[in-house]
C-alpha cells in the first residue's frame, strides 16, 4: 500500500468515526426493531390468524417478550382491512392504484380491566402502478403489496405498544 491509499484510507475512517461520535452525541439512532424496548408478557387476542397478527406474534418473539395466554396485558387485533383506491381516468394503459391496509388495536390491563388503548385504528398505505390488462402480473403487484403492508401495519402496532404507559 503506497503512502496516498493509506492517508486516503485513513482520513475516510476518520470522517466515518467523527460522524457517528457526532450523531451519537445529538441522541440520534437508527429505527429498528434493535431500538425497541422489550415489553412485558402478552396475550393477543381476537383476529390472530391475519396475517397481521401472525407479523406482530413473531416480531414480539424475535423481540423477546413472550406471549402467552395468561399475560399480564391483553392486546386486541381487529381484522385488517384492505380498501382499494383506482387513481387516474378509466384509460386502457396501467393505472395506479392506492392501497390501505388498517386494523383496530385494544390493549387492556389484566389485573385492572382498564384500557390503555381502546379500539384504535392503525393504518398504512402504498401506491402501485399496474395493467389491468395483465392479470397475472396484476395479481402477483397486489399479493407483494398487501404482504408489504402487513409486515408494516405489525411494526406500527408493537412501536405502538411500545408507547403504553405502564408497559415499560
Amino acid at each position: 500500500m503506497n503512502r496516498r491509499s493509506f492517508l486516503t484510507t485513513s482520513l475516510s475512517a476518520g470522517i466515518a468515526v467523527s460522524a457517528a461520535v457526532l450523531l451519537s452525541g445529538c441522541g440520534f439512532r437508527l429505527r429498528g426493531t434493535e431500538s425497541l424496548p422489550t415489553l412485558p408478557p402478552i396475550a393477543l387476542e381476537g383476529d390472530t390468524n391475519s396475517a397481521v397478527a401472525q407479523q406482530v406474534a413473531s416480531r414480539l418473539q424475535q423481540l423477546g417478550t413472550r406471549v402467552a395466554s395468561d399475560a399480564p396485558w391483553r392486546v386486541t387485533l381487529g381484522t385488517p382491512v384492505l380498501a382499494e383506491r383506482r387513481l387516474g381516468g378509466d384509460g386502457r394503459a396501467s393505472r395506479e392504484h392506492e392501497l390501505t391496509l388498517s386494523a383496530r388495536l385494544s390493549v387492556q390491563e389484566r389485573a385492572s380491566n382498564a384500557y390503555h388503548i381502546n379500539s384504535e385504528t392503525l393504518s398504512t398505505d402504498t401506491r402501485i402502478r399496474v395493467s389491468d390488462d395483465d392479470l397475472l402480473n396484476r395479481e402477483t403487484l397486489m399479493m407483494e403489496a398487501e404482504q408489504t403492508l402487513a409486515r408494516q401495519l405489525s411494526l406500527q402496532i408493537i412501536e405502538r405498544l411500545t408507547y403504553v404507559e405502564g408497559m415499560q
